[in-house]
């Protein structure tokens, strides 16, 4: 393989990952309010945006729940500094409006600074916890990728951090601690990087590897990883396990 031809499968697996140039510099929440008490704090994917999760949040706020659909920049600090610091200004926008319980929907990055929010700062007011396309178990593509520097410069600190080796942020992470569904996905839009990942995959993370102890739920559903938080489906499990489902 020439040098050239290796560049550019390179390219085609990491720049999918920035290719929303809007993904926040610093962390921003869209708050609406509640009609029911109970609020839920959306949390994008690696280098996305709030944009991503807003069809989510639409169809909650039509359920009667508040959400606190937070921006935060995502490949600029780790994974315990935005748990410090946006996921943390989050649950106190959700508690200013009277917040009687406080639910989780993290995609991706996102349902992994969910889960170790909850480990290292719960909420007296958390509810239950929904993660899309987590890597709980870490991801080979990572595994992979990291020790580029190109990686690196486009995934940031805490992209660095979701791979399958004992160093990484999931091998660290002990049992669920809240009720939690799992959505994983099985169908790939990115051939090159489900070479890396054995069984069936969402062209990120593999369908085995979504998995996590102590989940209440487990779905596997025919979408890909960039919008499996977008899906009909997904919407409606979201909502129907929300409501105790």
């Amino acid at each position: 393989m020439t040098s050239r031809c290796a560049v550019r499968i390179f390219l085609f697996i990491t720049l999918p990952l920035a290719w929303s140039a809007c993904s926040p510099s610093v962390t921003e929440h869209e708050v609406t309010p509640a009609k029911n008490g109970e609020y839920v704090i959306l949390l994008h994917g690696l280098a996305r945006s709030p944009q991503s999760m807003e069809p989510l949040a639409q169809a909650l706020q039509e359920e009667g729940y508040g959400t606190c659909n937070t921006g935060y920049p995502s490949t600029k600090r780790t994974v315990p500094e935005l748990s410090g610091t946006s996921l943390r200004e989050a649950v106190a926008k959700c508690r200013q409006l009277g917040a009687r319980k406080i639910h989780f929907i993290g995609h991706s990055m996102g349902a992994m600074l969910a889960r170790y929010h909850l480990v290292v700062e719960p909420p007296k007011e958390a509810g239950r916890l929904i993660q899309l396309a987590p890597p709980n178990q870490g991801s080979e593509v990572v595994d992979n990728l990291v020790d580029r520097p190109i990686f690196k410069a486009v995934n940031g600190p805490a992209g660095s951090t979701l791979g399958t080796d004992p160093r990484s942020l999931a091998a660290k992470l002990p049992a669920l601690t809240h009720e939690t569904l799992i959505i994983a996905g099985r169908r790939s839009v990115n051939p090159i990087n489900s070479l890396m990942i054995p069984g069936p995959d969402d062209g990120k993370v593999s369908v085995e590897n979504t998995k996590a102890t102590g989940m209440k739920r487990h779905i596997v559903l025919a979408c890909s990883h960039p919008v499996i938080m977008k899906k009909r489906r997904t919407i409606e499990e979201c909502i129907r396990f929300l409501q105790g489902g």
